[in-house]
């Protein structure tokens, strides 16, 4: 494939933007978020390098998907290992504007990407906290503001029987869990439901047809 021919299979931002039904307003916010991006990758490895080239493809779009299969009043988000704010912030850029009541709560354990979590959040005028902390330090904790989420997002964190046993802490009755997974989601499934009880959804991501974004409810451990 020539480099032409790469070049034009890359979304671009108008293209994101029709795609997503965004405004003009939410795709300048998150043009700033792509350029500080950047900026911060410069000095701090916040995503694959070789992805920004590629960011309303491989970042953007991979995260904007998860809005249509969320809850519309779904509030209180949380996002787990947030890194370089994928699927937080971008979560957060698009509530902006359509839910300005929601507020996406951001855990990070890495100062520096914590760092730049917080300077997104602040330049941008979002609703969103940044919690700089052990996934566990933070659920053993609980902080008042998350006795009630209504939606867990993760993405390239960890294999889906640990990541399920980092969010069950903070997961009641009526949460679900929006969970990016690759190729091998399957697999991941059925080693996961040899611990837990749950009840799931597999949508077929809008950015690898070979991926899921998994939709998780009602997860109990296995006790039998």
């Amino acid at each position: 494939m020539s480099r032409n021919q790469q070049n034009a299979d890359i979304l671009t931002a108008e293209q994101f933007a029709a795609r997503y039904d965004v405004s003009r307003e939410t795709l300048a916010r998150l043009m700033a978020y792509q350029a500080l991006l950047g900026k911060w990758q410069q000095s701090v490895n916040l995503v694959g390098p070789t992805t920004l080239d590629d960011f309303w493809q491989r970042h953007a779009a991979d995260s904007a998907q998860i809005l249509r299969h969320a809850p519309m009043r779904a509030k209180t988000w949380l996002d787990l290992g947030s890194g370089g704010g994928l699927p937080g912030l971008i979560v957060a850029i698009i509530l902006a504007e359509t839910a300005p009541e929601a507020r996406v709560h951001l855990v990070e354990s890495d100062r520096k990407k914590a760092a730049f979590l917080g300077v997104v959040a602040a330049d941008l005028g979002l609703s969103a906290r940044v919690h700089h902390a052990r996934i566990e330090t933070v659920s053993s904790a609980m902080p008042p503001e998350l006795a009630k989420i209504d939606v867990i997002t993760a993405r390239a964190l960890a294999p889906l029987p640990d990541l399920l046993r980092l969010l069950q802490p903070f997961a009641n009755s009526s949460t679900i869990a929006l969970l990016h997974k690759g190729r091998n989601w399957q697999q991941e499934l059925t080693a996961s439901e040899q611990y837990w009880k749950l009840t799931h959804k597999a949508h077929i991501s809008d950015t690898d047809a070979d991926a899921r974004l998994l939709e998780i409810s009602a997860l109990a451990p296995n006790l039998g």
